[in-house]
């Protein structure tokens, strides 16, 4: 028999301390993973196969069954349910091990502040500091003990601190066998950063009627409904010429993709929109006078309006190339995701099943559309509906990252709680 409610947080809270999610977290953040989109390999990139090969061999020796790490770098496990829970549906969790591309994720130096209050000085000799000026967030955290970096990388919580919260419910289930559970199924990704965590999916091996994703942000969020996503690589191309005799003969490209990007509506950027506004990135430019290549990103929650946003880049593009009277512009668009909201709403039991698990240990959920995406959105519309589950990380993607060890304590709570067999 599970923890009743009544006792359920307090002794819970002190089962996981013994499988210290944090320990887990600082030895993940250890491997470079970073995925790249330009890459044609399965996975992207090779590195992230060293973190693989650990994470097999922690399931393995925690018990689990059918471990394994297949061809396309994917990491699954199997805990059977306990005696007496094997008729109940087994449940998914799913995280991914790569880290986003926009700062690095080498040599990641991680260290753990007690925090009460003020700044924070990551680097003093670089004068980087995450201050609550800038990011309010952390006035939430005083008290806390904040995981951080030392300014020169990202710190990766998106998605080791999922892994690493995973991993350690499941410790916690295999160390106290009295906590009656249903069989729970594990899988660990790579590129999903990229994109394409969902490729090569094992759905044979992965027998369960629905899973969630342990990918999210701030404690507490519990998302069903994300972005529409699109890639878009433009590559413009001009004419080089010597600068002294260039005139009415240069066609400086880099000046092109500039025009381009000046075409775009200003107040639709990630920095000017929330909630459900969706938006333009414009994430990479890179080139010279005789080539350029101009990458963005395109989101909205609605169905509709992520349409007309594709159709009105493909006018910019075509507008330019009639302006300057020859293929100056190639595009090429890309679907990445859909809203995965049309395929939960039929499966609302998850999301109140998740509410329960969060409030028993003692955390409030909070709904939220994500803006972004997860493993889970394309999973969705591959049959396996997949909500999102908070991790507990704060300013990802960037130097200023950071995560509380009390958030990934209770996620560990949240994860074991949701797999009771009362849950």
């Amino acid at each position: 028999m599970c923890f009743s409610p009544s006792d359920g947080p307090q002794k819970l809270e002190r089962e996981v301390r013994n499988v210290n999610v944090c320990e887990r977290f600082l030895r993940y953040v250890s491997f470079d993973t970073q995925s790249d989109g330009e890459s044609q390999t399965v996975p992207s990139t090779a590195k992230q196969l060293a973190l693989a090969e650990v994470l097999r061999q922690e399931l393995a020796e925690l018990g689990l069954e059918d471990v394994k790490l297949d061809a396309y770098g994917r990491v699954y496990g199997r805990l059977p349910a306990t005696p007496g829970c094997e008729d109940l549906p087994g449940l998914g969790l799913i995280s991914h091990m790569d880290t986003a591309a926009e700062e690095s994720g080498a040599n990641v130096k991680p260290r753990i502040v007690d925090y009460q209050g003020g700044d924070i000085v990551l680097n003093e000799k670089l004068g980087i500091v995450l201050s609550p000026r800038e990011f309010p967030s952390l006035n939430r955290y005083v008290g806390n003990h904040l995981i951080v970096t030392d300014g020169t990388t990202l710190l990766g919580a998106d998605d080791k601190a999922g892994v690493a919260e995973i991993v350690s419910a499941l410790a916690c289930l295999v160390e106290h066998p009295d906590l009656a559970h249903r069989a729970v199924y594990v899988a660990f990704t790579p590129d999903e950063e990229i994109g394409r965590g969902p490729e090569h999916f094992d759905f044979d091996y992965f027998q369960v009627p629905y899973a969630y994703t342990v990918d999210g942000g701030e404690l507490g969020g519990l998302e069903y409904e994300n972005f529409n996503a699109a890639s878009a690589k433009i590559v413009v191309h001009g004419r080089s010429i010597h600068p002294g005799s260039a005139k009415n003969k240069m066609v400086n490209a880099v000046l092109l993709a500039t025009e381009l990007i000046q075409m775009l509506p200003p107040a639709e950027t990630p920095a000017h929109t929330e909630g459900y506004e969706g938006f333009y990135h414009v994430g990479g430019i890179k080139g010279d006078t005789s080539s350029a290549t101009v990458g963005i990103i395109i989101r909205d929650h609605d169905r509709a309006s992520f349409e007309a946003r594709k159709v009105f880049l493909e006018q910019v593009v075509a507008f330019l190339n009639a302006k300057y009277g020859e293929e100056r512009f190639t595009l090429t668009l890309r679907d990445s995701y859909y809203n995965m909201k049309s395929c939960i709403e039929p499966h609302m039991e998850l999301i109140e099943q998740a509410k329960r698990a969060f409030l028993d240990a003692g955390v409030q959920p909070c709904t939220v559309p994500i803006r972004g995406g997860t493993d889970g959105a394309q999973l969705s519309y591959q049959g396996l509906p997949c909500p999102n589950l908070s991790v507990g990380g704060v300013n990802y993607h960037g130097l200023y990252e950071y995560i509380p060890v009390e958030s990934m304590e209770a996620m560990v709570r949240v994860l074991v709680n949701l797999v009771r067999a009362d849950g």
